[in-house]
């Protein structure tokens, strides 16, 4: 579980937007990208977006 804080600093990436947890991954709430997120950590990586 990523910890609310955490998200709160997160931003996407590619767009800077903030990002919110959905189905155990980060998806932005502007672009929608969605990131993994593998064993508690966070992938914000751009090629790794869905």
């Amino acid at each position: 579980m990523i910890d609310k804080e955490l998200l709160d600093i997160l931003a996407c990436p590619a767009c800077k937007a903030d990002v919110e947890l959905k189905d155990n991954k980060i998806v932005c709430k502007k672009c929608g990208r969605k990131y993994p997120v593998r064993d508690g950590i966070p992938i914000m990586l751009v090629d790794e977006a869905e």
